[in-house]
């Protein structure tokens, strides 16, 4: 019997944590915890209880006890709401150049709608975006954020800006201090793969609380190591899962390229490290697999110290917490690619190498030897050949994050007031220590014109010679020989260090009070009214020679190595009220709404309404409406020009796909400069969502909340949307470069040549594409029978991407109470019913849900046995199938997978289910409590994903196999 996939979401997703501390044993409230002010996550309206009428996600002390995580991004992998999609990452995503996940940084994303659409808090109060946005989606780094000062972490995974305005698209996630710490604690950490001892994790703290001044001082000091592992370290990804996902451009052994041979096919080096490949073509080449050098996971350490100091002034309480963090990582990504110094593929060499290289893999005979210009400005003669660097670019990033909050609190006839001042403040600074190469001093040495101190030479064209300004004109460096002394030491000459200096800064004043207005119909209407001031600033600096300029034809001075150049700041004001009215005994209405200004695009109101029904004391029906907005990112308002890769899809625009896709219906990458947009409106979003909760007993709480978005005004850019434009619009045709301060598609400039039937080229009104292609065809007889994209097209960020989403979190826990203790069961787990978005580049909209990193189920399940004095138990996660990315592949990949019986009927297949079990137990002494967690604890491997490189999906799953971690926590 098959099951719909709505009732395995079902029987996975009922869980324990949906209702605050589900998992403890209920008890009754102390006469102290009955009087006690709250505060939960979603609402201003302080001393009222609305845990239970609103869908909230609490994970407490114990839960972050249980999880044996260390840090935060290891922790918040075991929250539904968070997995599925691409949207949470971490720095097993990121790698040495990536701007989409960047290098050692993570972020938590609620519902898969990216980073940048969930609100980050600390205590009900913003932090500090990352200055090295996500693409160009601000967000907070939470490496940044220390586990040990956590003492539980709220979640509300619907719209909230109606109550903290900007960025809660997706809903909050607030992490809650611990306080009023009193002892002296050290607890220390250490995590152990099965597969190797290089491949730890260490993890020391220490607290410390106490009587000061009249108050109570908390002081915490936390530290985390953690070791890189290489993918050649698991067996299931030392070697690339498709013999056919190969590149052409080996490293230490070029091949010759193919247009400088007369054959028209590549010639591989016999010196190759592997067997040769045969390639599509039916050529013999030495191919490179990224997995030789791709690592699942970065070396990551990070120091942070902290306190909190509360103190009764008379009737007024003051409270003040800071927060400073030190994290470094570094992070490697593959070597660089060689091209030609205006980055077209295939480098020239001088025809002198033959003579180094045997006349079994080459000779003039197989070559066409054509001219070429050098850096210093002289024509030689030589052929072009295929290879890349062969050291991995790698970079090391640092990042201070620190955070000030003080806070006066206290009560006015009957109101409760409290307002305090934020400072915070991220400073990202990344150099690259490897594999990055100037790549005018490259074909200067290639060219034998580059002088001893670094320089290029100059070049007399009357005596036709060269000679350095200072220090000596050293010999020509051969690519096909990289690794001998004399070519090392050349190399090295050409290396580079690019730099990256980031800052972001926030400074935040707020005021709330709340209490209860006035009597209606024999019930107290509670309110709470607030206002806000917030002064952003953000700014990312690369270094000169890590540019794309357009006094240098944009090309970026090295070689694989772009970045984002920006600098903005904006200034916020918002007012806020919330009423909660109680309309009988058993229904209760909550109204709220914000009103934000912002100095740079304007201004948003977001109204909320939700309700709570009880009809019994152990049910309460509740929904909510509300709306939502975030604010165009300052990287993506201030952005001058980021290089970077932009798909469009071939499979939107049928005229496009014949010609740019040789008719097929793919999506194509290409290299892309983005400009900033002033003129960006803010995305908007409504959400909508219904459910209930029941608790029959003090031992057992039931949830279901369906839950729906529609989030408008994405910003993103459309390259599908211009190709598609400049059908008809020759603004948007270059050949060559587009012109500074214009916009468009950069075609080969040799296209220009070329002309339809009436003498239009490319870049003429009225010109008929289809027909300057076929004239291209005839005359080139190109490898590729499609229009030539060239480089650094311009494309403006726009309101361009839409997403639709709806889904199912439901849970239910249950605990069974004996003498000698209880039994704990729990099942928690989301569905996702829909999840349309816009295909990336295009304005055609596509059914994510159950799609290539969209899984339609996620869940867990969780079997605790609990004593007063220890505890044991099981946690078992599940990730539903989903298709693979087959329509992602190449040609010669997709015929491998048919050969190997890979795929069905209609060339497709699904990335399986997983399931992985964690173990953990723990024992308390009386001064020292000894915990075990044993991750994957079958040792599952992950599911096979060909869409991936990798060969598993590394934002669903992972290859890390079975680990250990022991903790061992003192008290003094």
């Amino acid at each position: 019997m098959k099951l719909h996939p709505i009732a395995i979401a079902c029987g996975l997703y009922l869980s324990h944590s949906i209702v605050v501390n589900a998992q403890e044993e209920p008890t009754e409230p102390s006469e102290q915890e009955a009087v006690e002010v709250i505060q939960v996550t979603g609402s201003n309206i302080r001393g009222v209880d609305l845990e239970g009428s609103q869908p909230l996600t609490v994970i407490s002390a114990q839960d972050i006890e249980r999880s044996g995580a260390l840090n935060l991004t290891e922790l918040l992998r075991t929250v539904n709401q968070t997995r599925g999609g691409t949207g949470t990452f971490n720095t097993a995503q990121s790698g040495a150049t990536s701007t989409s996940t960047p290098a050692g940084q993570a972020a938590a994303a609620l519902r898969g709608m990216g980073p940048s659409s969930t609100l980050t808090l600390i205590n009900g109060r913003r932090i500090a975006a990352s200055s090295f946005a996500s693409g160009t989606e601000n967000f907070v780094d939470i490496n940044s954020i220390p586990l040990a000062a956590i003492e539980r972490i709220e979640i509300l995974a619907t719209g909230a800006s109606a109550i903290y305005g900007a960025d809660a698209v997706a809903g909050v996630i607030n992490y809650i201090l611990k306080d009023d710490f009193e002892g002296f604690e050290l607890s220390a950490q250490y995590g152990q793969s099965e597969v190797s001892a290089d491949e730890s994790e260490i993890g020391f703290q220490a607290f410390y609380g106490t009587a000061l001044g009249g108050g109570n001082l908390s002081v915490f000091a936390d530290y985390f190591d953690r070791k890189a592992v290489k993918a050649t370290s698991r067996n299931s990804t030392a070697t690339p899962v498709l013999t056919s996902n190969y590149s052409y451009l080996p490293k230490n052994t070029p091949n010759i390229y193919f247009n400088s041979v007369r054959s028209g096919n590549e010639i591989g080096n016999p010196d190759c490290a592997t067997p040769f490949v045969t390639t599509e073509f039916g050529e013999e080449i030495c191919a490179y697999y990224s997995n030789e050098d791709d690592y699942l996971e970065t070396p990551l350490q990070s120091a942070s110290i902290g306190f909190n100091y509360a103190l009764a002034l008379g009737d007024i309480d003051w409270t003040t917490n800071f927060i400073y963090t030190d994290t470094s990582s570094t992070s490697f990504s593959t070597p660089a690619p060689i091209n030609q110094v205006d980055d077209r593929e295939g480098p020239f060499v001088d025809e002198s190498v033959l003579d180094t290289l045997s006349p079994d893999f080459i000779t003039v005979d197989d070559l066409f030897i054509d001219p070429f210009d050098t850096p210093a400005g002289r024509e030689l003669f030589g052929f072009s050949f295929d290879a890349r660097f062969s050291d991995p670019r790698t970079i090391e990033i640092d990042t201070k994050a620190m955070r000030l909050v003080s806070e006066l609190s206290g009560n006015f006839d009957n109101w409760d007031w409290r307002s305090g001042i934020t400072l915070s403040r991220s400073d990202s600074e990344q150099v690259a220590t490897q594999g990055i190469y100037n790549r005018f001093k490259y074909h200067a040495a290639i060219a034998g014109e580059l002088c001893s101190n670094g320089n290029i030479a100059n070049y007399d064209e009357d005596t036709d010679s060269l000679s350095c300004s200072s220090g000596s004109l050293l010999g020509m460096y051969n690519p096909f020989f990289p690794n001998t002394s004399d070519n090392r030491a050349i190399l090295d000459l050409a290396q580079e260090r690019p730099t990256r200096d980031g800052e972001s800064t926030l400074y935040g004043w707020d005021a709330t009070i709340s209490g209860e207005l006035f009597e209606l119909n024999g019930y107290l209407v509670s309110a709470a009214f607030g206002a806000e001031i917030r002064r952003e600033e953000i700014s990312d600096i690369p270094s000169l020679n890590a540019r794309a300029r357009a006094d240098n034809d944009y090309l970026v001075d090295v070689f694989g190595f772009g970045s984002s150049l920006s600098q903005a700041d904006r200034t916020q004001w918002g007012a806020f009220a919330e009423f909660l009215v109680p309309l009988s005994d058993t229904l209760e209405l909550n109204l709220a709404g914000r009103f934000d200004d912002y100095n740079d695009f304007g201004s948003s109101f977001n109204p909320k309404v939700s309700f709570a029904y009880r009809p019994i004391e152990s049910v309460v029906l509740r929904a909510s409406w509300s709306t939502a907005f975030r604010a165009p990112s300052l990287t993506q308002a201030g952005v001058q020009l980021r290089t970077t890769t932009a798909d469009f899809d071939c499979g939107a625009n049928q005229t496009i796909a014949n010609l740019y896709c040789e008719g097929a219906g793919s999506l194509r990458g290409n290299n892309v400069l983005e400009l900033g947009n002033p003129n960006l409106l803010p995305e908007e979003s409504e959400s909508f969502s219904v459910g209930f909760a029941y608790s029959p007993t003090k031992n057992t709480d039931l949830t279901i909340d369906y839950w729906s978005f529609d989030h408008q005004d994405l910003v993103d850019t459309n390259m599908t949307g211009v190709l598609a434009a400049a059908l008809t619009d020759a603004s948007l045709r270059h050949c060559g470069l587009v012109p500074e301060g214009e916009r468009g598609i950069s075609y080969d400039p040799f296209l220009c040549d070329y002309t339809d039937a009436a003498g239009n080229t490319i870049e003429d009104d009225g010109a008929n594409l289809s027909q300057i292609l076929d004239e291209w065809i005839t005359f080139e007889n190109p490898r590729f029978e499609e229009l030539p994209l060239f480089r650094d097209h311009v494309l403006l960020l726009d309101n361009t991407g839409t997403q639709e989403i709806s889904g199912l979190d439901f849970s239910v826990f249950h605990a069974l109470v004996f003498d000698q203790g209880q039994l704990e069961l729990s099942l928690r787990g989301t569905h996702y019913i829909s999840f349309e978005r816009n295909i990336p580049g295009s304005d055609a909209i596509e059914e994510l849900a159950g799609t290539y990193q969209y899984p339609e189920n996620v869940g867990n399940a969780e079997i605790f046995w609990v004593q007063d004095d220890w505890f044991a138990g099981i946690t078992i996660f599940y990730t539903s199938s989903y298709e693979d990315d087959v329509q992602g592949l190449r040609g010669r990949e997709i015929d491998e997978l048919l050969d190997l019986g890979q795929l069905d009927e209609n060339e497709m297949r699904d990335v399986a289910s997983w399931t992985t079990v964690d173990f953990s137990a723990g024992y308390y002494f009386d001064k020292m409590d000894v915990r075990l967690r044993i991750e994957n604890l079958l040792d599952e491997d992950a599911p096979v994903a060909y869409g991936s490189s990798r060969g598993y999906d590394s934002f669903n799953h992972d290859p890390f196999g079975r680990r250990f971690t022991v903790s061992v926590n003192y008290r003094f």
